[in-house]
């Protein structure tokens, strides 16, 4: 009987542990996919940018010189 409730204690630590890394992996993914969406908003933006930007004139600060030139 002593064995079963061995086994049982261990199946119950087993069990808690991958709950445990269930929930640090449901957070990690959470973090990245809020991560994710704010680098696609970011890439968004900046390629408007680049494209309301692009057809600006050759005065634009794309095409000055460096200061040291």
């Amino acid at each position: 009987m002593e064995h079963i409730d061995n086994r049982l204690v261990d199946i119950e630590i087993k069990l808690a542990q991958q709950e445990d890394l269930v929930d640090t992996l449901n957070k990690t993914v959470y973090e990245q996919s809020r991560r994710i969406d704010t680098l696609e908003a970011m890439i968004a933006k900046l390629a408007e940018h680049v494209r309301n930007n692009m057809h600006s004139g050759p005065n634009t600060i794309l095409n000055e010189k460096p200061p040291h030139y």
